[in-house]
């Protein structure tokens, strides 16, 4: 019994360092947003708009300040909201590779929803 504990203890560890390092390993590879990669690569910007999902980038943000940091958007629309569009490249896929698209929802000259889709 004692033997069999410190074998599943070892199996536990083994699993745990196996974890914290594909966690590490995925925080470093993970593209963040960078407005210099953003404005000089738009093919790379897919890279980084899971940075700018995850953390909310700009939401709450101004017309202003989005134009800033992203430039100017591809298309706008205006209906009871406007909505910025910038064109992010082809996203990555093991099927049928698709041209994505940014979409910043702005109400009141804020952001109120970012989201991607398939152009």
């Amino acid at each position: 019994m004692n033997i069999r504990l410190k074998q599943n203890d070892k199996i536990g560890f083994i699993f745990f360092i196996a974890f914290v390092a594909s966690t590490i390993l995925i925080y470093q590879f993970e593209e963040r947003f960078d407005q210099d990669t953003w404005r000089q690569s738009p093919s790379l910007r897919y890279k980084m708009v899971d940075d700018i999902l995850e953390k909310k980038l700009f939401i709450n943000a101004t017309k202003t300040e989005v134009i800033e940091q992203l430039g100017q958007p591809n298309e706008s629309e205006f209906n009871d909201t406007e909505v910025f569009t910038y064109e992010i490249g082809v996203e990555e896929s093991f099927s049928d590779p698709k041209l994505m698209q940014l979409k910043l929802t702005f109400r009141d000259n804020r952001v109120i929803k970012v989201h991607t889709q398939p152009k």
